[in-house]
């Protein structure tokens, strides 16, 4: 099922090449002056990143109105599309975006790859890396949609703590300067876009014996297409452990264990952008807005709407869980439970707490551009990358 998701987003790119037009940013308008941070762009599940032909045809980040990364470009800020396992743990995913950022071969590590059954090295980007020279004093701004979220959060994490694990499995001689952490001070920001920080029900609520979904009124038109896109665990596709794919990290008790690992760094800004595209029913369930909502997403959206229960863990999922965007409940792609936060908007922002913006109504991939349901996300993009570059350095 996983490399069907793959095949699918695939199939998705080049029909939507089709059924959406894509045009190009307007570069005669003079170029304000920007502070020197890369923009590092992650995508999530099943997605695709600048290393990937898809993207060409069909960027994952603007989709309906064209390249978002060329249309920033063009306002004078440095982005760039990272391409990741589209399937992969948060882990995998964030030891290729290293390797991408710094031009090497990507190493998954000695203990990590031993554990979880697959070859320590993967992709060298020596020859192709995605930004020149990522020095110590080049600092770099994370957006992650989606998975890409976690993804972002997890590279966060290795690269100012480095890894303890991998430390004690690996010969000094060995070992990544990726696992030795130190280098935290490199993320001036880091935005989690309709990411499952905290998980999401889409997959908890079929493991659920005691909720049935077809106990849930949806209408027919929206359920063939979505079959094709339930997020019910299939097995693993090959020698990997299950624990090393997307699909667990996104179950809720999962989700929250990776947060335990993962700390709000001290002198980073964080964000969190949550969608939403239902809106409450009169039985008091939450139901997918039509015309915000892409069909593919309706059913699982309905689902969790109507969806309440307890984890195995223990973790309540009430009323409050209910709302969402078609694949990640809103209240989830907040901050991590537990982390600090602070008061959006501010007068004056800190480093190392969360903000929470306002909900952007529209589903999950409105926030990308969208695909049938068309978006036009560059003045957004802009607006947020001029706060981000407003920011002082710390």
């Amino acid at each position: 099922m996983k490399k069907t998701r793959a095949l699918i987003a695939a199939i998705l790119c080049l029909a939507m090449i089709f059924l959406t037009g894509c045009s190009s940013a307007d570069s005669t308008a003079e170029v304000p002056e920007r502070n020197d941070y890369e923009y590092i762009f992650v995508h999530g599940l099943s997605g695709w990143g600048s290393y990937d032909k898809a993207y060409k045809y069909f960027p994952y980040w603007g989709t309906s109105h064209g390249d978002l990364m060329e249309y920033l470009r063009g306002e004078g800020f440095s982005c760039h599309a990272a391409s990741v396992d589209p399937v992969g743990s948060a882990w995998d995913r964030a030891c290729e975006l290293y390797a991408q950022l710094t031009g090497s071969v990507v190493d998954y590590g000695k203990e990590h790859s031993e554990r979880c059954g697959h070859e320590r090295f993967g992709t060298d980007y020596s020859k192709n890396p995605l930004i020149a020279d990522w020095s110590a004093g080049k600092k770099i701004v994370l957006l992650g949609h989606s998975f890409g979220g976690a993804t972002i959060r997890m590279f966060s994490e290795i690269l100012a703590n480095g890894s303890a694990a991998e430390q004690a499995a690996t010969s000094p001689e060995d070992l990544s300067d990726y696992f030795r952490g130190g280098q935290g001070d490199r993320i001036h920001a880091l935005i989690t876009l309709a990411a499952p920080t905290n998980g999401t029900t889409a997959y908890d609520l079929f493991s659920d014996k005691d909720f049935d979904p077809d106990s849930v009124s949806v209408p027919r038109s929206d359920q063939w297409l979505a079959k094709l896109f339930e997020l019910r665990d299939q097995g693993s596709p090959d020698s990997r452990v299950e624990t090393d794919y997307a699909d667990y990290d996104m179950h809720i008790d999962n989700a929250q264990e990776l947060n335990k690992h993962i700390s709000t760094l001290p002198n980073t800004y964080y964000f969190a952008v949550p969608c939403s595209a239902t809106r409450k029913a009169e039985d008091g369930t939450q139901r997918p807005v039509r015309f915000k909502m892409e069909g593919m997403f309706r059913r699982t959206s309905a689902l969790m709407g109507a969806y309440t229960g307890v984890t195995d863990g223990g973790f309540v999922l009430d009323e409050t869980w209910q709302e969402n965007d078609g694949l990640v409940n809103t209240v989830s792609a907040g901050a991590p439970i537990g982390a600090p936060t602070a008061e959006y908007p501010a007068e004056n922002y800190i480093t190392g707490a969360w903000y929470v913006m306002p909900i952007y109504y529209g589903d999950h991939m409105s926030i990308q551009g969208g695909m049938t349901k068309r978006n036009e996300v560059r003045p957004y993009y802009l607006d947020l990358l001029n706060l981000i570059d407003s920011l002082p350095a710390k």
